[in-house]
Parts: structure tokens; C-alpha cells; sequence
């Protein structure tokens, strides 16, 4: 969740708890202008420690829970790293290339391409894919992904 769509949940209990934005402010800690900004979902930032006491003090939780994976993370981003190519990149070579650790010279370019510009959510997805049903532990992956980051010098500071 977002400090956005925290915004009406945070409002909806000050209201039903009748307290003012100023009264809140002042029983969390935090000034009115932060917590008008909280409620009407411009603030920016707001720390983990402050944002959990200030949920706490309202009687709400925040609750962490895996976000659903895409349904086949293999295949959308080796759609991903084929976007400017001719050649299209196949989900199953993919695969083959992050367990073996492997770059061939086919794949090179969509490999430099994935790891600069793919989103890391999704190369997240689709290690773990992999890894599954390849039965390969996900770190030996990982280890692949930064040597070939670091072998095509990529400039991405994840693979640093």
C-alpha cells in the first residue's frame, strides 16, 4: 500500500474517533500540516517508525503479504528485452541460460537490454520462475545475472 491509498483509511478513523487534524498531530508526534498532507495524499514520505505509530495510535494495522506474481514472468520479460530486436527472445532459452549461466552470443544483446532497462520486479519474478521449475536454487541465478551485468558492463547499480 501507498501513503495515497492510506489516505482515506487514515481520514475515515480520525473522523469516527472525532478527533481533529491538529489533536492527532499532537498525540502522534507529527505536525497538522504532515498529517493534512497524509490525509489528502500529497505527502511525499513519511517514515516507517512514524507511519507505524501513527497507525497504531489510529487502531489500524499494515499488513505485508507477497503481491501476486505475474503468470508467466519468463515470458513477459523475455518479451521485454526483445522489444528492439528483430530476433525474439524465447521464455524456455531464457530459462536455459539463468540456470546454466551461460550468455550465448545470440542472446547477448536482449540480455543487456533485460538487465538495463527490465523492470527489477520482474527480473525478481522471473528468477523465482525460474528457479522453481527448473529446480535450481534462486541464489545460482542471482550469481549468473550479476556476472552477465558485470561481464556486458552494465550501468544498472542493482548489479554492482
Amino acid at each position: 500500500m501507498t501513503l495515497h491509498e492510506l489516505a482515506p483509511l487514515i481520514h475515515a478513523r480520525r473522523t469516527a474517533l472525532g478527533l481533529s487534524q491538529d489533536r492527532l498531530a499532537k498525540l502522534c508526534g507529527l505536525s497538522r500540516a504532515t498529517v493534512n498532507q497524509l490525509e489528502n495524499g500529497t505527502l511525499v514520505d513519511l517514515g516507517a517508525a512514524k507511519l507505524l505509530a501513527l497507525l497504531a495510535l489510529l487502531g489500524l494495522e499494515l499488513n505485508a503479504r507477497p503481491k501476486p506474481t505475474p503468470l508467466d514472468a519468463l515470458a513477459l520479460l523475455s518479451q521485454t528485452a526483445s522489444v528492439s530486436y528483430r530476433r525474439v527472445l524465447q521464455p524456455a532459452e531464457l530459462a536455459q541460460a539463468l540456470v546454466q549461466g551461460d550468455l550465448p552470443e545470440a542472446i547477448t544483446p536482449h540480455i543487456a537490454t533485460l538487465l538495463d532497462e527490465a523492470p527489477l520486479a520482474l527480473i525478481l519474478a522471473a528468477v523465482e520462475q525460474a528457479a522453481l521449475t527448473s529446480r535450481t536454487p534462486p541464489k545460482t541465478l542471482w550469481k549468473h545475472l550479476v556476472q552477465w551485468a558485470h561481464a556486458l558492463q552494465s550501468p544498472t547499480p542493482a548489479w554492482a
